[in-house]
């Protein structure tokens, strides 16, 4: 497509809707874990490290593809081997100032994944500078590569603390909403052409009610007008 039709208000404009189907919409979300290869000691010979550095991990909202897992059977008997496949946006990595790069985790509820390929997605109508998303390929990753403890959502099977997600705020470009900082950036709302929306971020949490531990709670949500 011709730079002449496709301007950056434009590529801002696709950009922007991307942001806003992940971060509005869809709602999930990994916690990638950066490699510190300058902390990190590497063996001379095999090129590995037993004891890895990683940054603190930073959440980043994500479109997952999750497949199932492969059963392998060995001498102890059966396992469960896991991949899979994550879409995350371009400017949303570069706002964060992420470089996704092989080698790096991630978790997604209770698993932790190795990235072992990162591919971009496409360009927007052609222009090289531009592009729509990186796809990330992580495989399950061996016990002991990372010692963390892995942030909620988990699974319902749990009965900790976020294991459950039971509120989901939206941003919309909002550098706040009730949950804290969002780190997101609509680069309309940005550049001045767009407002910031009216009614804010919409959410869908457990309201109403009368609070107790037994009662049945009622999903109310802000962006139907429950509440």
């Amino acid at each position: 497509m011709s730079r002449l039709f496709i301007t950056p208000r434009e590529i801002d404009f696709i950009a922007d809707l991307n942001k806003e189907i992940i971060k509005d919409v869809i709602g999930q979300k990994i916690y990638y874990y950066k490699v510190r290869e300058d902390l990190t000691d590497v063996h001379p010979v095999y090129e590995e490290s037993v004891d890895k550095v990683f940054n603190p991990p930073v959440e980043v909202d994500a479109r997952v593809d999750w497949d199932p897992s492969e059963v392998r059977t060995n001498r102890f008997g059966q396992e469960n081997y896991y991949s899979i496949t994550v879409y995350l946006q371009s400017r949303d990595l570069l706002d964060k100032d992420i470089d996704v790069e092989p080698g790096d985790y991630f978790s997604y509820g209770d698993t932790f994944f190795e990235v072992t390929a990162t591919v971009v997605v496409s360009t927007i109508y052609g222009q090289v500078e531009h592009s729509t998303g990186v796809k990330v390929t992580g495989k399950q990753a061996r016990i002991g590569q990372i010692l963390r403890d892995p942030i909620g959502p988990t699974s319902e099977s749990y009965s900790d603390k976020g294991a459950v997600q039971e509120t989901f705020v939206q941003q919309r470009g909002f550098e706040e909403n009730s949950l804290g900082k969002t780190g997101d950036v609509r680069s309309l709302q940005e550049k001045g052409v767009l407002e910031e929306p009216l009614t804010g971020p919409k959410e869908v949490s457990p309201k109403g009610g009368t609070g107790k531990e037994d009662e049945v709670g009622i999903i109310d949500s802000s962006f139907y007008g429950d509440n």
